[in-house]
């Protein structure tokens, strides 16, 4: 009798933590020749409402933290992912591409991780100003994290469009929820065991597997989350969100037109779409009669 191959089942990741779904459902993955390559959960509204606790509770110590610090822990990522490429390779091979572009895929992520690492600390100085008031006040604004973002990440990519959506969010100093490719799972739940193995605090970054059909609505009306993102050109889906969004007046954006294999895929504008402007006034002293600034 030929052996039974025992398929792996790849858990969801939230807070921290290795849970399998609280529905107990799941999917099997198949590749193009209908080979069954893992069992896969099948998230429910509970998980993505438990991810969204998990990332609201991190929030706060992620944006708190020194922004050269965020950069160290992204570089970190990139190190643990060069790390764990073969296994990469693998996965995106056994979901389709071939051995040249697998490489490639990985190469991208492990690149497009370092690239946002370098622009922690920076964006702020690019985006930021002082502007000229008409009163005796120092007047600056800048860029300050929206807060817990929920992220659907493109479908058509198993590894490099959720890392170039995750990337940036989180370099903004953002906590995420982000919804893996359901045809292309493996790599975002193997990212998630990179994830746990570097720096990155629980709750940080928050991964579910599943059907975006079913778990859409939830992304876009939670009244928890700051911003939701979507990356796919269904003009009925985007609608929806739009329309859910609207309950809590939380942003949307919209990913529907990029090439995450070409220099469009990074930007510090990508950090910007999850960053509100927080403008603060500060008065000057008259000291002696004259106007001094500190």
């Amino acid at each position: 009798m030929p052996r039974l191959e025992v398929l792996k089942t790849y858990k969801i990741y939230i807070g921290g933590q290795f849970p399998r779904t609280e529905s107990g459902r799941f999917y099997i993955v198949k590749n193009k020749k209908g080979v069954n390559l893992a069992n896969v959960c099948l998230s429910s509204r509970k998980d993505f409402r438990d991810a969204v606790v998990a990332a609201r509770g991190a929030f706060g110590g992620w944006a708190a933290k020194a922004a050269f610090n965020r950069g160290q822990i992204l570089y970190r990522i990139a190190e643990m992912l060069e790390g764990r490429k073969a296994q990469f390779i693998d996965e995106l091979i056994k979901q389709d591409s071939s051995a040249a572009d697998a490489e490639n895929e990985v190469n991208l992520c492990i690149e497009r991780l370092i690239y946002y690492a370098g622009w922690c600390d920076k964006f702020q100085q690019l985006f930021g100003s002082i502007n000229p008031v008409a009163s005796s006040h120092f007047n600056f604004s800048v860029p300050e994290a929206t807060g817990v973002v929920a992220a659907i990440a493109p479908q058509n990519t198993g590894l490099l469009g959720l890392v170039s959506v995750v990337a940036p969010i989180i370099a903004g100093g953002n906590s995420t929820v982000v919804l893996a490719s359901e045809s292309k799972p493996l790599c975002a739940v193997t990212f998630a065991e990179v994830l746990n193995s570097s720096d990155v605090p629980g709750g940080v970054v928050n991964i579910l597997t599943g059907k975006p059909s079913e778990l859409v609505k939830y992304f876009a009306d939670h009244m928890d989350v700051n911003a939701t993102v979507y990356c796919e050109k269904d003009g009925e889906t985007q609608k929806l969100i739009k329309e859910k969004a609207s309950l809590n007046v939380k942003r949307v954006v919209l990913y529907d037109k990029i090439n995450w294999q070409s220099d469009e895929g990074q930007s510090p504008y990508f950090i910007m779409d999850t960053q509100e402007i927080k403008t603060t006034w500060h008065p000057i002293e008259n000291i002696g009669g004259a106007k001094a600034g500190y």
